[in-house]
C-alpha cells in the first residue's frame, strides 16, 4: 500500500514523499491518520537529526516519518489484536515508549509509524506494551491534543512542596496557592492553565505572562477562571516582568511557576517571582546542550525552593489526559489557531517558531494550505467551503470544533492514493 508522508533524512532535511508501506504483520495495525498536531519538539528534532536521542543514527539511509500528536482510524487489525481493536475505530497514541530499556517514539524512531502520513503501520511492540489507546470520541482533533495535554498533566504532577517537617514531599501544585505561567500565552501555556484548573490540588490564582500583545489578547479572550480559580493575563513587554508578576499576586512570591520558553531572561523572571517553598518547573526544552541561566541558589538553600524539569508524559498521563478531554473537563479547542493539509506540514514545521497563534492542526489525508481560523471569513468571500467553516466557528467563539471538522473531512480535497 502506498502512502504520502513527511520524512526526516537528517538535520533540517524534511521531505514529503510517497512511500510503500510494508505488508502488515499479525501483531500490527494498519491505520489511516486523520489528524496530527504540529509540535515544537518535532522542530527541535528536525534541527538535531540523527543527534536526537530518539532518532536512529542511520536516518539518512532509513528516514523516519515525523509527527507524534495524532489520531488515526483503524483500517486492518492483525490477528493477535482482534480481541482489542476493531476496524473503523479511532486510536490515540502515547509517544514516549520504553522498548526493552530503549526510549523510542512514533515520529522519531520508525520508518512507517508517525503522524504526518496518510497511512501508517503501528508496530506490535507499541501495541503490546499498551502505548496504543482506543479513543472514545468522534472529534479526532481533540485526540491530537491528548499528547500535549498529557505533557502538561505530567508537568503539574511533578511539582512538589514541603510538609511542615520540611522533609516530606507533598506532590502537586500548592493547594490554594498561586501559579505563574511565564511566557505562557502560547498554546501550551493556555493548556497548562486549563489542566491546573481541572486537576487537584489546584491553585486559587493563575497568572500568565507574555510580551506579544496578540497572544496576550487571545489568552484574555479564551481563558476564563474555573473551579474557583482566578486567571490574570499580563503583557510584560515594557515593564519589569518579575515586579509585575509580584504585584499581580499581592506582592507575594509564587508557590509554583512553569517556564514556557527556553530563554534565560524568562527563567530569571520566574526565579525572581518565586516565594518560599516555591517550585520552579523548566518545561520548555532547549535545543542547546550548554543552555544555562542564573538561578538564586541562596533561595534554594535558605528558602527551600525547588527546581525541576519535565519532558513528555508517561502512559498514565496520556490516559488521564484523554479522560479529561473525553469528559469535557477541559476543552483543548482553544489551543488550535490554524488548520492545514499534509502538503502544508513540512513547511509549517520548518517555520513553526515564527508562526503566530496556537497549535497547527494537520488533516493528513487532505490537501489544504496552512490557514488561520481567523482568516476563514475573508477566504469565504470566494470559497464556499471556508464560508461554511466560518459560519460554524463564528457560532463557537471562533474556535475549531467537531462540526467544522466533520464538514472539512466531508468536503475537503483528499490526497490521491
Amino acid at each position: 500500500m502506498k502512502a504520502k508522508a513527511v520524512l526526516l533524512y537528517g538535520k533540517g532535511d524534511l521531505r514529503t514523499e510517497t512511500i510503500e508501506l510494508p505488508e502488515m504483520k499479525d501483531d500490527e495495525l494498519l491505520c489511516e491518520v486523520v489528524t496530527d498536531s504540529l509540535c515544537m519538539s518535532t522542530y527541535k528534532e528536525m534541527l538535531q537529526g540523527g543527534d536526537h536521542r530518539c532518532v536512529p543514527d542511520d536516518v539518512a539511509d532509513h528516514p523516519i516519518v515525523v509527527g507524534h500528536e495524532f489520531c488515526a482510524r483503524v483500517l486492518r487489525v492483525g490477528v493477535r489484536w482482534l480481541d482489542r481493536f476493531q476496524e473503523g475505530e479511532y486510536i490515540a497514541v502515547q509517544p514516549k515508549m520504553y522498548i526493552d530499556g530503549v526510549l523510542k517514539a512514533p515520529g522519531y524512531s520508525y520508518p512507517y509509524y508517525g503522524g504526518d502520513a496518510t497511512a501508517i503501520v503501528v508496530p506490535g511492540e507499541a501495541i503490546g506494551r499498551g502505548y496504543v489507546l482506543p479513543y472514545r470520541s468522534s472529534a479526532c482533533y481533540r485526540a491530537s491534543m491528548g499528547e500535549p495535554i498529557s505533557c502538561l498533566v505530567a508537568a503539574i504532577r511533578a511539582h512538589y512542596h514541603l510538609a511542615s517537617d520540611r522533609r516530606t514531599h507533598v506532590m502537586g501544585l500548592k493547594d490554594g496557592g498561586s501559579l505563574a505561567i511565564v511566557a505562557g500565552c502560547g498554546p501550551m501555556g493556555l493548556g497548562a492553565a486549563q489542566v491546573a484548573m481541572a486537576l487537584e490540588p489546584r491553585p486559587r490564582r493563575i497568572v500568565l505572562t507574555d510580551i506579544d500583545e496578540s497572544r496576550v489578547a487571545r489568552a484574555r479572550k479564551l481563558l476564563k477562571g474555573r473551579n474557583g480559580v482566578e486567571v490574570i493575563v499580563l503583557n510584560t513587554r515594557d515593564c519589569d516582568a518579575a515586579a509585575a508578576l509580584l504585584e499581580a499576586n499581592g506582592s507575594r512570591g509564587y508557590d509554583d511557576a512553569i517556564i514556557m520558553a527556553p530563554v534565560p531572561e524568562v527563567i530569571e523572571t520566574a526565579d525572581a517571582a518565586l516565594g518560599e517553598d516555591g517550585c520552579l518547573n523548566f518545561f520548555a526544552g532547549p535545543t542547546k546542550r550548554d543552555f544555562t541561566a542564573r538561578v538564586n541558589f541562596y533561595d534554594v538553600h535558605y528558602n527551600f525552593r525547588h527546581v525541576i524539569g519535565t519532558s513528555g508524559g508517561e502512559l498514565d498521563d496520556m490516559i488521564d489526559a484523554l479522560k479529561l478531554i473525553e469528559t469535557g473537563a477541559i476543552d483543548p479547542s482553544n489551543l488550535i489557531s490554524h488548520i492545514g493539509g499534509l502538503d502544508a506540514a513540512a513547511e509549517a514545521t520548518r517555520a513553526l517558531p515564527n508562526l503566530p497563534g496556537g497549535k497547527k492542526l494537520i488533516y493528513c489525508n487532505l490537501q489544504l494550505p496552512l490557514t488561520a481560523i481567523e482568516d476563514f471569513g475573508e477566504l469565504g468571500k470566494s470559497d464556499p467551503l471556508f464560508r461554511e467553516l466560518h459560519e460554524i466557528v463564528a457560532k463557537n467563539a471562533m474556535l475549531w470544533c467537531e462540526e467544522a471538522e466533520k464538514l472539512l473531512l466531508a468536503r475537503g480535497r483528499r490526497i490521491a492514493p
